[in-house]
């Protein structure tokens, strides 16, 4: 030791070491959780919560023994939560997880990411958007961040603008108006890089802007590949002067379960919701329908009579849930005012995956539309045990969502 070099200096250049290297476990345990579970994996957040991620990873692997009361813990978790009321234990979550363990490999999940110049955030960080808490325990276990390493504006001062992938001209002008006036008040607008009213809510956040972040991409599948393929310039843009953003790890497809899932996300970064243009069925208004579940205000931009593409908002309106705004300075009022705002949600035709359970409609995602797959192949995509997808593929195939070729599976046009 040398002679200027205190024992309490030495004492502390230890613990803090053991401070960082604890933190880069659990960095790379919710790496490894990212990949092996589906976001919202209502069992998988209980274990976390219940254990924390470092342990979490070693039960879900089977490396670690799981203790007598977990089980009992887990449940009540859920039960708080307003999730299942019973389940089928832990085993068979591990089943569930164990076709996706091979696959771990949360060194070069980071290692990708830091060759695309972003990084992995976890809660705690600096740049985590605490008002994620507001979801429970469905809040994400970590996020892939791409763009400026910047910390999130308050909630306040984020507004999300969702919409149709179909947008029509009316639709393209005022959402690139409202954004484009929000960006120059300093707001972050966040959405989630689609076409239609996505697209132009990045754009004209972009061509505002004057904070750090001025819009913020919420994507459905990894980072690494910007999706869909048409928006490529677009979000190449938001990730250079804002940040695109994921909660599955490089390489994961943007399945429509995951589009549904990334949705609460947007919804719970921002102070209001406002839906620009939605059809009766849209996904905006499933993004609506989680503001309004967190207490987020909900809003929405009033359209023709006679086109189908505000038919979602003038239900929301009709409803009683969502305020109309027609301009810059009302959303801006609401972002400032507190409390809840109630959306209602009537009965609406039937989809043909309506009432599926959160395995089969994982499994149908996974499921090929052209070309069949095996049994073998779907456990590992789908991250379920053979049992799971076998009794699954055969709910499917007699809902007319899924067909048999020589054994092997592939999804009906009807799905």
């Amino acid at each position: 030791m040398k002679d200027n070099v205190t024992k309490d200096e030495v004492t502390t250049e230890g613990a803090n070491a053991a401070v960082l290297g604890k933190q880069e476990k659990e960095r790379l345990a919710r790496a490894a959780l990212a990949r092996l579970m589906e976001p919202q994996d209502s069992v998988g957040l209980a274990l976390v919560h219940a254990v924390g991620a470092i342990d979490a990873l070693g039960i879900a692997t089977g490396e670690l023994a799981a203790g007598p009361r977990l089980e009992q813990e887990i449940s009540t978790l859920l039960s708080e939560s307003g999730g299942q009321a019973s389940w089928p234990g832990l085993t068979a979550s591990k089943r569930r997880w164990a076709p996706r363990v091979p696959d771990l490999a949360p060194d070069r999940d980071l290692e990708t990411m830091k060759r695309l110049g972003g990084r992995l955030i976890v809660p705690g960080d600096e740049l985590w958007p605490e008002q994620l808490s507001d979801l429970g325990l469905q809040e994400p276990l970590c996020l892939w961040w791409r763009g400026h390493e910047q910390p999130l504006p308050s909630m306040r001062q984020t507004i999300a603008l969702v919409g149709s992938r179909d947008s029509t001209s009316y639709g393209a002008s005022v959402t690139g108006d409202l954004a484009y006036g929000l960006a120059q008040r300093g707001y972050c607008v966040v959405s989630g890089g689609a076409y239609g009213i996505d697209a132009h809510a990045h754009r004209g956040a972009l061509r505002g802007g004057v904070a750090n972040l001025p819009t913020i991409a919420v994507m459905a599948g990894g980072v690494d590949r910007f999706y869909p393929s048409g928006n490529d310039d677009l979000l190449r843009a938001v990730a250079n002067q804002g940040a695109v953003i994921s909660e599955v790890p490089p390489g994961s497809a943007p399945t429509r379960y995951r589009f549904l899932q990334r949705n609460r996300l947007i919804a719970a970064l921002a102070a209001v919701t406002v839906v620009v243009e939605a059809r009766w069925r849209s996904g905006a208004l499933n993004t609506a329908h989680h503001a309004e579940s967190i207490g987020r205000v909900v809003a929405t931009v009033p359209g023709s009579i006679h086109s189908a593409n505000s038919a979602g908002c003038h239900r929301l309106l009709r409803d009683g849930g969502a305020i109309c705004v027609t301009d810059v300075g009302e959303i801006a009022e609401l972002a400032g005012r507190n409390g809840e705002v109630t959306v209602s949600y009537k009965d609406s035709p039937a989809a043909p995956h309506d009432g599926l359970s959160l395995e089969d409609l994982i499994l149908l995602d996974a499921l090929p539309l052209r070309s069949a797959s095996s049994v073998e192949k779907l456990t590992v995509v789908a991250g379920l045990s053979p049992d799971s997808v076998r009794a699954g593929l055969g709910r499917l195939g007699l809902l007319g969502l899924a067909s048999s070729e020589r054994g092997a599976w592939k999804r009906t046009k009807n799905a």
